[in-house]
């Protein structure tokens, strides 16, 4: 997949926002840009020119495992059903953060591979 193609992949799952964990979106769904999302995007872009010129390619091709992408997909499947525990809850919510960040990532990797001549 190239890096055009993967302009919307995740690292497996993701929210509609931050407060709404029953609607988790599949792996390769969209990313929805939120002011939150948005504002940390702005922040972190300055470390991130700095560190990931020479990591682009490898962040672009990022995946979860396949363990991992499974108890993502059980967790997301008990959130839609309303069966998550508090504990579970807070597990999902941690990789929601993650996703984000993955996402973040791929956003500023996708814009300087497209820089590169």
């Amino acid at each position: 997949m190239s890096a055009s193609s993967s302009n919307s992949n995740l690292i497996g799952f993701a929210a509609n926002n931050s407060n709404d964990f029953t609607k988790a979106l599949p792996y390769g769904a969209t990313v929805i840009t939120t002011p939150e999302s948005t504002a940390f995007d702005r922040g972190v872009r300055p470390v991130l020119q700095i560190v990931l010129p020479d990591k682009a390619e490898a962040i672009l091709g990022f995946r979860a495992d396949p363990e991992l992408q499974g108890r993502i997909e059980a967790l997301a499947a008990k959130s839609t059903e309303g069966q998550l525990t508090a504990e579970e809850r807070a597990e999902y919510e941690g990789y929601v953060r993650a996703n984000k960040f993955v996402a973040i990532l791929q956003r500023q990797a996708r814009q300087m591979v497209g820089t590169k001549s």
